[in-house]
């Protein structure tokens, strides 16, 4: 049968692969004949990958150290790893969901991926109002920083280190939903494709913490659609496999919103909005904190 994802034979990279969507992802992309190099805090127990790679994303030499472990061309990136902020503070919960991938585009991948490569983001509805100019004011000047020091000097700046980590998760969402639109400039070019899979409560290890910081289970249950049920990590795995694919070769710039239509209804108005992150409202809080110290 051809091989019409196109995997056999290439390598690729995946983040958070030990566990959860990154885990089912490294698993299919083993199936389907790729060499996978797997990166991850915890030791990677999927079968016969290619290596696995000890990182700590939240801090930069542990990313240059993994980085220079892997091979000098790579034909797709798979940028899966996250934290919710529940066991973490700001910085390192925007470290690790945010800014490593940042750092490893622009760093590394613009120079190691070769044409007709890919970049998929696991990101998440939690950053649905991307595009909405009150949030774009608080995430674009990291969006737009040079370097990784520049960005913790900027979320300093701002005073966001004395937010919890738990706002630290959609601030991320809503920054890397921009993010891929953003890198097709720098990768379109080269003939690089870069997109999202945006996934809605999915049934991965996180599943209690997020529970928890969307008042319950049930709340958590209400962005899923008509499905009446969290997805399964395979279900997001198998959409960032395939925009990452052969069989998506003019496809670039998408947030594939993996929600059963919730998404789309909110933003029909079919379905009431039940959560929508404004960056500015938390900064006036924020502000109105430090006042007071």
């Amino acid at each position: 049968m051809k091989d019409y994802l196109g995997y056999a034979g290439k390598t690729v990279v995946v983040t958070g692969a030990s566990s959860g969507m990154g885990k089912e992802t490294a698993r299919l992309l083993v199936e389907l004949g790729a060499k996978v190099y797997a990166l991850d805090w915890n030791k990677c127990d999927v079968e016969n990958i290619a290596e696995f790679v000890h990182v700590d994303l939240s801090k930069k030499e542990s990313i240059d150290e993994a980085m220079d472990q892997l091979p000098t061309v790579i034909d797709a990136f798979f940028g899966i790893a996250g934290v919710s902020g529940a066991k973490h503070d700001f910085l390192t919960t925007v470290s690790i969901d945010f800014i490593a991938n940042k750092y490893i585009c622009e760093k590394y991948l613009v120079e190691r991926m070769k044409a007709n490569g890919a970049i998929a983001f696991m990101t998440s509805t939690a950053g649905n109002g991307w595009e909405k100019e009150d949030n774009k004011e608080v995430y674009l000047p990291i969006i737009e920083a040079n370097d990784y020091e520049e960005i913790i000097a900027i979320l300093c700046q701002k005073g966001l280190q004395y937010l919890p980590g738990t706002l630290g998760y959609p601030f991320s969402k809503l920054a890397m939903n921009y993010y891929t639109v953003y890198l097709q400039k720098l990768f379109a070019q080269k003939g690089i494709r870069v997109n999202a899979v945006l996934p809605g409560s999915t049934k991965t290890g996180m599943k209690d913490e997020f529970s928890q910081m969307a008042g319950g289970e049930k709340a958590l249950l209400s962005h899923c659609g008509y499905a009446g049920r969290l997805a399964e990590a395979k279900e997001m795995a198998e959409p960032i496999v395939y925009l990452n694919s052969d069989m998506a070769s003019y496809i670039s710039g998408a947030l594939l919103e993996v929600d059963y239509g919730n998404t789309a209804e909110e933003k029909a108005g079919i379905r009431k909005i039940e959560q929508e992150i404004s960056l500015k409202m938390i900064m006036q809080m924020l502000q109105q904190k430090l006042n007071n110290k």
